[in-house]
């Protein structure tokens, strides 16, 4: 070996030294070599130095600065030689380097003593590319993998921007310019990219960033290549990290340097189209992230791509589907341009047949109003599909559908301006909100009554705005909306009572009687008034408990159900309640059930302060001299003035307490004084309410008498509805002075009820009601007047008609020469009179005759015009209805007269046949089961089968669904609960399903109807049977075929009881029975002959018995009415038949397009959804489609 030559002022270094020794030596020696310049060939003298600095001794030292010494020296060594390194052997260059990068550790503290020397050594190492040397190794790559680890290792927050930026020249290099870049060196870079490093190191994260922008045009095609393998050949590398990371690796390139990825990201195109639901899954989650980011251009640079992804929408996977729709939030917030898109998947999606998506759906729109309320607020066709999900099967994405639309018309109440969509969305969404409480779920009503008093009046706005809102509200709801406002605020008031009466038991001393009360009471609130009855009834029992303990929480509850209660305080009380009842999370339930008691019982909209405004602002619109409050609702001043009266008279009804004081009372009488017809009317309805809540005799004993001389000159000579106010006013108001005040307004009527006077119809309207109201206080008077003033002189005495009756079939009412419109009200007077006696049936009898006689002869009973005639018998008809709804006289009718009314069903006037249905729907709605119609009544909705005007039809056919549903409803109340033999036994007059017995016999005696075996007759009867059967067979979740089949073969063993002894009408009775077989064989799906709730019964009055052996098995209809079951095909047939059908999915081009009816495996689309399929029908408000009778439903084959 040569001899070793030391730079001069140098001492050898030898592995005999001491540590320290050898540290001060190399110290002199590293600053020397520092010194040295890059000379071409002057330096040969110091090779042998330099390949003894690269001993295995000196590598190995055990001292920490003796390694770095020698390091430097190294590195210095490399740099003098560069670019012909004095080390040849390969084994000794891998060594050598290894010990380099080694040494680079000791970069990972800049606090560390020694790190100037280390800094010094990456730079010198990056200054003359040292690592090049490497290129010629056989394992090059592994060395470059160790340098690219320990550098991501060690960088950190320390570094500064200097020391980073000589870590990159060392790297680049070695990607730049070198021949190759293998997989594991990429693994080593771009897992820097991914979780958990990514979070974990975010040093290194940023550095790998750098270092592919710096590289990336070497790095592209291996790039390239390793996602080739991945996505295309599907080939992997357990050991390397990244191949488990592909979808997020190609994110994080993307955002660092999207030129890589070029070529890579249409690839991505068939792993959308993959048939491996987790590769669709990670491709989706992956596009759905890149398009939707803020300033992403990929749609437009991949159009392809775009459309492939949006295919996804309709994958068969409802993962895939969910993952999608959750991102359409993103690209409407940030795309613009690719709403279009969106809004057109998203309209397929809303309809999807699994809940979930529908829910994500709902919640992408409701998202997207919350972070950028213009995007949705522009596009009504994302507010209806929200609109359309308030109707969802779920009541999870109704809930989040309502309170998203509550949301967006709170902000429009809130905001200065809002775009045009908006404005005509928050026309209908209102409406929408308060249609929810037509469901017939008591989550969806306890949803619209706290949206009421948080989004549409918004409880924590002052007073004067919160009135606005209230009014702006009630002035543009549509007439739906507005009775399910009252309906709200009637329950409403009924919770607060039944509540109120529950915390008064509190109060008594705990005896047996007070604790059964006191269970019937939870009983009931639990099972009406809140959802999941068992825990609710459970947390109420708590509750009780609690509050025995706890008096302050009972007198909380008392000031909140105190009828007298301001919203401030109550609104602070309610919230201090709640403090007594645990943490307010989701879990806790007991919190929960008492906070929904809570919110149906609290008073938070209206007090004596906002009262006291309101009435401020429709007097202000009444008067006339206020428009601002109109001007503010956007409706005319008499529209604000009509709509505010109307609503002061229903919250008259509800918070009767807050009308109770004298300043409320000064301004409401003050209104009666106007000149006005239509305000009078309204302020006394309202007056009465308060009366029958407490006399204002007693409440405000001030303005009484003023109050009594207004009616008094209102019921002797005011209009017909003034009259008829201030009688009913003066009835609840003054008790003690009844029957002097009347006797005094009686004496009047001996008068004003002559033909001549110009108050006659006034007079009759009045006698009406005060017959009604006082009946056994003037009992003979009333009697004789009426049968000679109404009867004699108005009712059976000629006269109408003259040169001034209308021409047509028909006139509003107001066209009506006054004569008629007296004899209108006359037979309305009659009515009432006998609705007040109640018992007196032979004045019911005799009234009967007479009303049947206008039916019967089309109202010509005394040769009048033919609209006369018309409005005559639609009044006799609604007069008998009235009475009919009143036990006792309303039980007088015969079957006769039965039918006879019924003809006004199919009357030759379209107008009376939509009137006698509207008082008909009216009568049969009223108070279950003792205050409405009998169930015989509903059996003349048949004939509306037979009805040519299709609005009339749609319009009474919605009246019936609405009756028949509110029955149910009934039944189902009266039949949870303890005394079930009584309800099972009240069933025959309430149960819907009975209709049968009462439509069947109308039908045969409908006039249309003449002969038994008329072939187009029978066909019409067929359909008004359908007509009412529908609702019965199709949306009945109880229906049994073996009830209707019994109930049809029992009505065919009677006789026509009118006409018993005649042919012609028994075998017109039985063909309608063998035509309601017939349809209900051909409607039913189940065959089913078990028991139900209560026995086939037929009524007498309409049927007569046969002997007891008659069984009428003879078939009355002709051969081609006759029910034909079809034959089901066997599955064979079905199969061919299929294969000869061509399918719109059998070419490869079609592969991924909605999947056909006709079930195919392979496919990853699903099949579309009809929208009928997720979505509930409101009675009473949405029409559901009329199937029609002519086809029977062909029973599917299900084909797996």
């Amino acid at each position: 070996m040569a001899e070793i030559v030391y730079p001069q002022g140098c001492r050898p270094i030898t592995d005999d030294l001491g540590p320290d020794e050898l540290v001060r030596r190399l110290k002199a020696l590293a600053h020397t070599l520092q010194g040295l310049g890059q000379d071409e060939g002057m330096y040969q003298q110091y090779i042998p130095l330099a390949l003894h600095l690269a001993d295995e001794f000196f590598l190995t030292h055990p001292s920490r600065d003796v390694q770095l010494l020698i390091a430097c020296c190294i590195a210095d060594v490399l740099r003098v030689y560069a670019p012909e390194a004095p080390y040849k052997d390969q084994e000794q260059v891998k060594t050598i380097f290894l010990f380099l990068i080694n040494q680079l550790q000791g970069l990972r503290d800049p606090k560390d003593p020694a790190f100037k020397r280390y800094f010094y050594l990456l730079e010198n190492l990056a200054y003359v590319k040292s690592f090049n040397m490497c290129f010629e190794l056989e394992d090059c790559q592994e060395i470059f993998c160790a340098l690219f680890s320990l550098m991501f290792k060690i960088v950190n927050t320390e570094h500064s921007s200097k020391v980073k930026s000589f870590m990159l020249d060392v790297l680049c290099p070695l990607i730049t310019e070198s021949d190759v870049v293998s997989n594991e060196l990429l693994n080593v870079i771009l897992v820097n990219l991914v979780e958990p490093n990514k979070r974990e190191h975010k040093h290194a994260y940023s550095l790998a960033k750098e270092l592919i922008v710096k590289t990336s045009e070497t790095l592209e095609p291996y790039i390239q290549a390793f996602f080739n393998h991945v996505l295309i050949l599907g080939k992997e590398e357990k050991n390397l990290l990244i191949f488990s990371k592909v979808y997020e690796l190609i994110y994080e390139l993307n955002q660092c340097c999207p030129s890589v990825l070029l070529s890579v990201l249409p690839q991505l195109e068939c792993k959308l189209k993959s048939a491996h639901f987790q590769e669709r899954l990670s491709a989706v989650a992956l596009l759905a992230r890149m398009f939707s980011e803020p300033g992403s251009t990929l749609a437009q640079q991949y159009p392809a791509l775009w459309r492939a992804f949006l295919g996804r929408f309709n994958d068969i996977s409802v993962q895939i589907r969910i993952k999608c729709v959750q991102y359409c939030m993103h690209f409407l917030v940030h795309h613009p341009d690719l709403r279009k898109d969106i809004t057109e998947t998203l309209k397929m999606r809303q309809h999807d047949a699994h809940e979930q998506v529908r829910y994500e759906v709902v919640m992408a729109i409701i998202a997207t109003a919350q972070r950028d309320f213009q995007a949705v607020a522009e596009s009504e066709d994302l507010l209806h599909f929200v609109r359309e999900r308030t109707l969802d099967k779920k009541f999870k994405i109704r809930k989040e559908a309502m309170s998203g639309l509550a949301m967006i018309y709170k902000k429009f109440l809130t905001e200065e301006s809002v775009p045009p969509a908006t404005e005509k969305a928050v026309q209908w969404i209102k409406d929408k909100i308060l249609h929810g409480y037509y469901m017939t779920a008591l989550e969806d009503r306890l949803l619209v009554e706290r949206l009421l008093n948080t989004s549409l009046v918004p409880y924590t706005l002052p007073p004067p705005v919160r009135m606005k809102k209230l009014y702006y509200l009630m002035s543009n709801v549509d007439d739906n909306a507005t009775k399910a406002f009252i309906e709200l605020q009637k329950h409403q008031l009924a919770v607060r009572r039944t509540v109120a009466e529950w915390i008064e038991l509190h109060r008594k001393p705990a005896t047996p009687a007070v604790q059964k009360e006191m269970i019937a009471k939870v009983l009931h609130i639990s099972s009406k008034f809140l959802p999941e009855s068992v825990k609710a009834q459970e947390f109420l029992n708590k509750f009780s408990s609690h509050m025995n303990a706890a008096p302050e929480l009972l007198q909380g509850m008392e000031t909140i159900l105190n009828p007298n209660v301001s919203c401030e305080v109550c609104v602070r009380t309610t919230s201090n309640v709640l403090k007594k009842l645990g943490q307010p999370v989701m879990t806790n339930l007991y919190y929960n059930t008492v906070k929904m008691l809570l919110e149906r019982v609290s008073s938070v909209m209206v007090d004596h302060e906002s009262l006291l405004i309101l009435v401020g602002y429709v007097e202000g619109a009444v008067r006339g001299v206020d428009p601002s409050i109109a001007e503010e609702c956007g409706i005319d001043v008499s529209r604000a003035a009509e709509r505010g009266l109307k609503l002061l008279v229903m919250l008259s009804f509800v918070f009767p307490a807050h009308f109770l004081h004298e300043d409320v009372l000064h301004r409401l009488t003050s209104l009666l004084e106007l000149d006005d017809e239509a305000v009078a009317p309204h302020v006394l309805a309202a007056l009465t309410f308060l009366g029958k809540y407490r006399p204002l005799s007693e409440a405000c004993p001030a303005l009484f008498p003023k109050l009594i001389t207004l009616c008094k000159a209102y019921a002797e000579v005011g209009t017909p509805k003034q009259a008829k106010n201030a009688v009913r006013c003066l009835f609840v108001n003054v008790p003690e002075q009844r029957s002097q005040i009347f006797t005094e307004i009686l004496d009047t009527l001996k008068s004003t009820l002559s033909p001549h006077s110009e108050h006659y119809r006034t007079a009759i309207v009045t006698l009406g009601h005060i017959a009604h109201n006082l009946p056994d206080n003037f009992p003979v008077h009333i009697k004789n007047i009426v049968s000679r003033k109404i009867v004699k002189e108005l009712l059976v005495r000629e006269g109408g008609g003259g040169p001034n009756a209308p021409d047509n079939d028909w006139c509003p009412e107001e066209e009506l020469p006054e004569e008629t419109r007296c004899k209108l009200e006359g037979l309305k007077c009659m009515a009432r009179w006998l609705l007040g006696l109640k018992k007196d049936e032979l004045s019911a009898q005799k009234t009967f005759r007479m009303l049947n006689a206008f039916i019967v002869h089309k109202g010509d009973l005394l040769q009048v015009s033919k609209a006369e005639m018309a409005h005559l018998r639609l009044a006799a008809g609604a007069a008998m209805l009235k009475i009919c709804e009143q036990k006792g006289v309303g039980d007088q009718f015969t079957a006769d007269q039965f039918y006879n009314l019924s003809h006004l069903m199919v009357d030759e006037v379209p107008q009376v046949r939509e009137g006698f249905a509207a008082k008909l729907h009216k009568g049969l709605s009223k108070g279950i089961p003792n205050k409405c119609l009998p169930l015989d009544f509903m059996g003349m909705y048949a004939l509306a089968g037979r009805e040519p005007d299709r609005r009339i039809r749609g319009i009474i056919r919605q009246y019936m669904l609405a009756d028949v549903v509110r029955r149910r409803e009934y039944v189902r109340n009266i039949t949870i609960g303890t005394k079930v033999e009584r309800a099972v036994s009240q069933l025959p007059h309430i149960l819907p399903d009975y209709m049968m017995v009462f439509a069947v016999p109308v039908l045969a005696h409908d006039p249309g109807f003449t002969a038994y075996d008329n072939v187009a007759q029978l066909k019409v009867i067929k359909q008004c049977l359908w007509f009412v059967l529908e609702p019965l067979i199709t949306r009945n979740d109880f229906y049994c075929y073996g009830f209707y089949k019994s109930l049809v073969e029992r009505m065919k063993n009677h006789k026509d009881a009118l006409n018993e002894t005649d042919d012609s009408f028994n075998y017109k009775l039985w063909a309608t029975c063998d035509l309601a077989m017939s349809v209900i064989w051909a409607r039913s799906t189940s065959f089913e002959l078990r028991d139900f709730p209560s026995d086939a019964r037929i009524p007498t009055m309409y049927f007569a018995p046969q002997p007891d052996f008659f069984i009428n098995t003879r078939v009355f209809l002709p051969p081609e009415l006759q029910f034909q079951p079809k034959r089901q095909p066997s599955a064979p047939e079905v199969a061919a038949r299929a294969r000869k059908r061509g399918r719109p999915g059998d070419s490869l081009d079609n592969a991924n397009d909605v999947e056909p009816v006709v079930g195919r495996s392979g496919s990853i689309d699903a099949k579309p959804s009809e929208a009928s399929d997720t979505q509930i029908i409101l009675p009473g408000i949405e029409q559901p489609p009329e199937t029609e009778l002519e086809e029977p439903q062909a029973k599917r084959v299900i084909n797996d």
